[in-house]
């Protein structure tokens, strides 16, 4: 049965790698809860392949959560959302750098799925060109010219914005 199975090494994944794991499903779906739920998804598919999955299971975690991810954007893409652009002013302060990285992913939330995909795994995961290709299944041109459209389409969106009143190194006062 389902329930009896052993799950040996999980929570020693999940210990190690929770915090990581939960950062990237933060990133995909463009808030804490909606991140919770895709790193719930992907664990539930995980256990229920545990004793396929014998090798690299990070991985194996860690792909599920992008196609769960894309999966998602693919009905909302059919049911869209509408996104509040924030619009820092004043001095700078702790909220201003809170409202910087709301912004920044908002506009993320913006860029199709691929190419959200994409800059997640090579910006964020820091993974390589070649690493990003085998987790998405596609081949490395395909990463380049996705994360070059990419970057392309986060510099329109964010090309108006005036950085000025974020900080740009702690301390630093303009």
């Amino acid at each position: 049965m389902f329930w009896k199975r052993s799950f040996d090494g999980l929570d020693a994944l999940v210990a190690e790698r929770g915090s990581a794991l939960l950062a990237t499903a933060v990133l995909l779906t463009g808030s804490r809860a909606a991140g919770e739920d895709l790193l719930q998804g992907a664990l539930e598919r995980l256990m229920r392949s545990w004793g396929r999955v014998r090798e690299d299971r990070e991985r194996y975690l860690r792909r599920t959560m992008y196609h769960l991810a894309v999966d998602q954007w693919r009905v909302r893409r059919r049911r869209p959302e509408v996104f509040v652009h924030a619009e820092p002013q004043g001095q700078p302060d702790a909220t201003d750098t809170v409202a910087l990285r709301q912004a920044l992913m908002q506009a993320l939330a913006q860029l199709p799925p691929r190419q959200r995909a994409v800059l997640v795994l090579r910006y964020w995961e820091q993974l390589s060109e070649a690493e990003a290709a085998e987790v998405l299944g596609c081949s490395v041109g395909t990463v380049k010219s996705t994360a070059s459209r990419g970057l392309s389409r986060l510099r329109e969106l964010t090309a108006t914005w005036d950085l000025q009143p974020f900080p740009i190194s702690s301390g630093a006062q303009r």
